[in-house]
């Protein structure tokens, strides 16, 4: 399994650089070409969504994303650092792409009602299920992560 990982502060400017490193490692793990502007734009909106919650809460931390080759499966995880609702256990939901929620239960968003931000949250995680066959919401006392996986060709990351 490889994995890469990205780390950038909460700056809008940088979602590019990251849809632009998740394109790359996605056509080097053999995601199909016609597939990875998919990849681009769900990535762009996972951070777009992590970046406009960090700024919103007054979060200093960077956004991280995990890109990770498994032997068919390109998997990316991206994580923000705004606590869950309560700032409770994680709560989590699955949701895969015909919008309905997995079995583990839980919410797809974290809402705030202190925040006017959640149709936008819930409209960036819509335009993602749009995207991702395979996507998974967890959000908890440490923040929340959005995990999106594709289907690979199954070659490893090789130089």
């Amino acid at each position: 399994m490889a994995t890469v990982e990205l780390r950038f502060s909460a700056q809008p400017e940088h979602v590019r650089t990251a849809r632009l490193v998740a394109a790359a490692v996605a056509r080097r793990a053999g995601v199909d070409e016609a597939v990875l502007d998919e990849v681009r734009l769900a990535v762009g909106e996972a951070c777009s969504r992590a970046v406009g919650l960090h700024r919103s809460h007054g979060i200093t931390e960077p956004v991280s994303v995990a890109l990770t080759e498994e032997e068919k499966v390109f998997s990316i995880e991206v994580g923000d650092s705004v606590p869950g609702p309560g700032g409770g256990p994680a709560d989590s939901g699955a949701r895969n792409g015909s919008g309905t929620t997995g079995a583990s239960g839980g919410g797809l968003d974290r809402p705030d009602p202190e925040t006017d931000g959640e149709g936008e949250d819930e409209m960036g995680l819509a335009v993602i299920s749009g995207l991702v066959d395979d996507m998974e919401v967890r959000s908890g006392a440490g923040g929340g992560v959005i995990r999106m996986s594709w289907p690979a060709a199954g070659a490893a990351l090789q130089a």
